[in-house]
């Protein structure tokens, strides 16, 4: 009978309004270290999990107990917030992985953040291209005829000008901003191409005209992202491009490009970011229960109808 008793004064602590707000106010106060800096491993530790589980416990027994009194509304938001919980307490059996990549290169080695060390992930990635777009800059092109001046033209780059029989449409070549490729065509048909910053072309021998670059603005990256190729142990292969807002997704891994810099050496290379997230279609499921729930609430506070 004791132990009984005590059974149910445990069972009741557990599902206690008292508990549910102790616990809330931990989590708070625990997520705030990791909110505010990059030291965020403690989300996957075992007191973090255990605080999760919890609360989830919590939850769910005060929603048996209460069940034939909980409204509707409420049940549906308790239900939400089970959900999100189970899809965090998932989640913190994930982890983050960084890597910086060449063009051309493969690695199949990536640090994890959570244990400070290289590991395999199981599969071969690959940087195929790094891509960038930028914004259209304001240019001034010279033109000369042989060693005299024949105009001077002012666009932007992605414009094109009219030069007598000729169009030259105007681009930035190798992401410098000094480093214009004109394309030049004679009736929609291209002809060639020139280099503003080596003075390299390939036009028609006896072309009359070469061009020269008179002013610049620094170009500001409109969009940055990169074409990966990944290899499985079995021999799987999938491409697709990633960028910061938007992943390539394989087997559960998340691939991000989040940054574009430039070596000592001035070559480019690209850092890219490995998520594996096992709590997150939870996550997103149990934040639409709750939203629904909140509907719900809502409504029937306007209408006073369950």
């Amino acid at each position: 009978m004791i132990f009984v008793e005590k059974m149910k004064k445990g069972l009741k602590f557990l599902a206690s309004t008292e508990l549910a707000v102790a616990l809330f106010l931990v989590i708070s106060l625990a997520a705030i270290p990791g909110t505010l800096s990059e030291a965020r491993t403690f989300y996957s530790s075992p007191p973090f999990r255990l605080l999760l589980g919890l609360f989830g416990v919590n939850l769910l027994l005060c929603t048996y107990r209460r069940f034939a009194s909980i409204s509707r509304p409420v049940l549906v938001l308790h239900v939400g917030v089970i959900v999100t919980l189970l899809g965090c307490v998932l989640a913190t059996f994930g982890f983050v992985a960084t890597v910086n990549m060449y063009e051309g290169t493969t690695v199949d080695q990536f640090y994890r953040w959570d244990t400070k060390l290289d590991a395999p992930l199981g599969m071969n990635l690959s940087l195929k291209k790094i891509n960038l777009e930028f914004y259209p800059m304001p240019v001034k092109i010279g033109v000369l005829k042989g060693q005299n001046k024949e105009k001077l033209v002012e666009l932007k780059t992605g414009q094109s000008f009219d030069l007598h029989e000729y169009r030259v449409d105007v681009g930035l070549a190798e992401n410098k901003s000094e480093n214009l490729k004109l394309s030049v065509f004679e009736k929609d048909k291209l002809i060639g191409t020139y280099n503003t910053l080596s003075g390299a072309n390939d036009l028609p021998a006896g072309f009359p005209y070469s061009f020269k670059l008179v002013a610049y603005v620094n170009p500001q990256i409109k969009r940055q992202w990169v074409d990966l190729v990944l290899k499985d142990a079995a021999g799987a292969v999938t491409e697709g491009t990633a960028e910061v807002n938007g992943p390539l997704q394989w087997h559960g891994f998340y691939f991000y490009n989040t940054q574009l810099t430039v070596d000592p050496a001035g070559t480019q290379y690209a850092g890219i970011q490995i998520v594996r997230d096992p709590g997150r279609w939870l996550v997103f499921l149990g934040m639409v229960i709750v939203v629904i729930g909140a509907f719900m609430a809502t409504f029937r506070r306007l209408h006073g109808v369950s």
